[in-house]
């Protein structure tokens, strides 16, 4: 099988490379060959060069990488609309749900009209009254992903203090989040395919005591950091039978409220009374042989080119399903009779 490798090339072939997306790729690739597959690897630039190489490449399966172009988070969504208007089946979530989870305020909403347990949020936009969610509150970009954006300074326990972080954050995001902080335990409810995988635990035991229990930028990304050796994730989490069911009950429902297909990630917070509440629905999460998710998979007993294998073999599928002859059954759901 003919199978294309995408990825963010402006930030993985840049003047100071992201030595990590291509170390992920090279993972990917080196699973599909072992599976005999024949991988290509096409970085996205936002020329659209890229989309006639992927043309010229006809390919069974598109692997995608590529989580923005050049660090733009908003961009995921367009590369995977072209994979689909090209009609080539492609790993992970569409482009609607990719979308919509980069939004957090729209997640939010949708979350909460299903009865999810989500805490209280606003978005706050220049020139508008701030949203009022109790305190301490967070503050994150409404349309960002990987931490970007959060920071010690995030939490906020005063509508002074709002004040100043939203004004701050208004010089580079239009839309900020503004969301009622659950203190408690943090939590990664994986899932791959229908399978939630084993529940793993940030462990903020380690994080200095002035600090707020948060997984900040700096956590995710400054390797050696007081936040980073303060944040350790572990899996399988340590919590009750039951807790852990309503956990992988509770990230399924998010999963479909939001159209989520192959691979994902809900974040959840647990607090002191045991009610757990979902911080984010993370479609495509990074899918690094090192990431959470292939750290959790790794505990449910799938090695890294396992977890490549059910992906692809998740893409292929959703493509057959796709190509019945759809138009034939819209029309007999419209009343039309079918002819000979």
């Amino acid at each position: 099988m003919k199978v294309i490798v995408l990825f963010d090339g402006v930030s993985a072939l840049g003047k100071s490379p992201d030595l990590a997306i291509l170390e992920t790729v090279e993972a990917v690739e080196s699973a599909l060959v072992a599976d005999g597959h024949e991988p290509t690897r096409i970085p996205v630039n936002p020329d659209g060069r890229w989309i006639e190489r992927v043309r010229r490449a006809k390919p069974d399966l598109a692997f995608n990488l590529c989580e923005g172009i050049d660090g733009v988070a908003s961009l995921e969504s367009s590369v995977i609309s072209s994979l689909e208007l090209l009609g080539i089946p492609t790993t992970g979530s569409g482009s609607w749900t990719t979308s919509i989870c980069l939004r957090k305020h729209v997640v939010n909403t949708m979350l909460d009209a299903a009865q999810l347990p989500v805490p209280r949020f606003g978005v706050a936009r220049a020139g508008s009254p701030l949203p009022s969610v109790g305190y301490p509150a967070i503050c994150k970009p409404a349309a960002e992903d990987a931490s970007l954006g959060v920071e010690q300074r995030s939490v906020v326990k005063s509508a002074r203090a709002l004040h100043a972080r939203v004004t701050a954050m208004h010089e580079e995001w239009d839309d900020v989040i503004v969301q009622r902080f659950i203190a408690g335990r943090e939590v990664n409810v994986g899932i791959l395919g229908n399978q939630v995988l084993p529940i793993a635990e940030i462990d903020f035991s380690g994080m200095p005591d002035e600090y707020w229990r948060i997984v900040s930028y700096r956590s995710k990304w400054q390797t050696g950091s007081d936040e980073d050796l303060g944040s350790v994730p572990h899996c399988p989490a340590d919590l009750p039978d039951a807790l852990t069911a309503e956990l992988g009950r509770i990230a399924l429902a998010a999963w479909r409220v939001v159209g989520g297909a192959g691979y994902g990630r809900v974040d959840m917070r647990i607090d002191e009374s045991g009610q757990p509440w979902i911080l984010e629905v993370n479609a495509n999460p990074d899918f690094a042989p090192t990431a959470g998710l292939a750290r959790m998979a790794r505990t449910a007993g799938l090695d890294y080119a396992a977890m490549v294998r059910l992906v692809c073999d998740e893409a292929l599928a959703g493509r057959q399903a796709a190509t019945e002859d759809r138009w034939t059954r819209k029309q007999r759901l419209s009343g039309v009779e079918a002819v000979g």
